[in-house]
């Protein structure tokens, strides 16, 4: 028990032997410790070095035990210290021995990830190991995850992770996806709408990315998806760059319709009303009008009645015209 100290199981026992007799000698000691007379003397000496024994004023033959407290705890303190140094050391080597293998043995780098469940299994340890950020491309029809079936986005959320999160246009297609978006949004993720995406991606905290080595899953083309998961590699730093050259040209999606006036009142000067800011913002993400009506759950006039009455508020006479006022003016 007391190795860490220091102490062998011979100086623990009459160590223990003394704290309990107050003061004994090597001979009663070695009786009921199961000792030699000769190695009882050679424990008790070991003992009065370590500061944990000491004869008795008037009576050399006898030891006392020094207090537990001033002669073990310090040992102890300084055991566990010791112990959390090379713990860390350990840790570090480990990092230092997981990096030369990777760099000798490609097998470190990349594993290949074969079929829905598998990789839906992964896509869920990514984002419950995830410290920092998460980085999608979220494309139309899905091969893992349904739209809004991702719950393990909403815990990762809640614990701080950030979310940046890009859809590309053909995403709205499915039905329910603009809710689904909506309620990541509430959450706390960040999102953004691009034309097109070329491929499905997640990225952990820049550390680990998950993409399709081969086309293929439930929505997509026949057979299982082939996917690969990449660790800290250069392939791993052109995928995190991929996603930052997107991000940067992609349109914000202002679709929560919550904190504003209800769409019965009237908006605040120079805003616009909740339903006609989510509007705006599929639309200048490019998704159709027949689209933003199925999602908004709106008839195709009303969309392109109210599309035609903000463009007349920012006197465009085009809907790019109208995109531009809205970046302009704040309206997204």
């Amino acid at each position: 028990m007391l190795e860490i100290a220091g102490l062998s199981p011979d100086e623990e026992a009459v160590y223990g032997l003394l704290v309990a007799s107050g003061r004994a000698g090597a001979g009663d000691l070695a009786e009921r410790a199961g000792l030699t007379v000769s190695r009882a003397v050679d424990v008790l000496r070991a003992l009065t070095v370590k500061g944990l024994a000491s004869p008795t004023d008037g009576t050399p033959h006898l030891y006392q035990a020094a207090p537990p407290d001033a002669a073990l705890l310090p040992q102890l303190k300084r055991s566990a210290d010791a112990l959390d140094i090379a713990r860390r050391e350990a840790a570090r080597l480990m990092d230092s021995y997981r990096e030369t293998m990777r760099r000798h043995d490609a097998g470190q780098l990349l594993e290949v990830i074969t079929g829905a469940e598998a990789l839906r299994q992964c896509l869920r340890r990514l984002q419950k190991s995830a410290q920092d950020e998460m980085l999608w491309f979220c494309k139309a029809q899905y091969v893992a995850m349904p739209s809004g079936s991702n719950a393990d986005e909403f815990d990762a959320l809640a614990r701080g992770v950030r979310y940046r999160v890009l859809y590309e246009k053909a995403f709205f297609d499915d039905e329910g996806a603009v809710d689904n978006v909506v309620a990541g949004v509430r959450a706390g993720e960040v999102a953004r709408a691009v034309p097109f995406l070329p491929l499905r991606l997640a990225i952990a905290d820049r550390a680990v990315a998950v993409f399709p080595l081969v086309t293929g899953g439930p929505h997509g083309s026949p057979g299982e998806p082939t996917t690969a998961l990449v660790r800290d590699s250069n392939l791993l730093a052109a995928l995190t760059a991929l996603f930052e050259r997107y991000w940067e040209d992609a349109v914000p999606l202002d679709i929560d319709d919550t904190g504003g006036p209800p769409d019965d009142g009237p908006p605040a000067p120079g805003a616009l009303a909740p339903t006609d800011r989510r509007l705006l913002s599929l639309l200048v993400a490019g998704v159709s009008d027949k689209t933003i009506a199925s999602q908004m759950r709106l008839s195709r006039r009303t969309v392109q009645r109210r599309i035609q009455s903000m463009m007349e508020r920012a006197e465009a006479a085009t809907r790019m015209q109208l995109a531009w006022h809205a970046a302009r003016h704040g309206w997204l």
